[in-house]
């Protein structure tokens, strides 16, 4: 899952090398630790969370297909 956000996150900033994603695990949950640039923050976000939003709910929807129960979050970093 981690490089499949990894690959779409790429295609969206304008400093790809700066994207990295780490899972960390946290009590019940799995979370996502995204960092980018801090110039590419905001088109991560999208307008009005939009992208951030659709980000989600992609990692949620790959992670269910695993049959895994754990909680996924995915945390946007500079």
């Amino acid at each position: 899952m981690a490089e499949l956000l990894e690959y779409l996150v790429r295609q969206l900033v304008d400093a790809p090398d700066a994207v990295r994603v780490e899972p960390v695990e946290r009590d019940d949950a799995l979370v996502y630790q995204l960092y980018v640039a801090p110039d590419d923050v905001g088109k991560v976000i999208g307008r009005q969370g939009r992208i951030a939003r659709a980000l989600r709910t992609v990692v949620r929807a790959g992670s269910g297909a695993s049959g895994d129960r754990r909680r996924v979050v995915l945390e946007i970093v500079e």
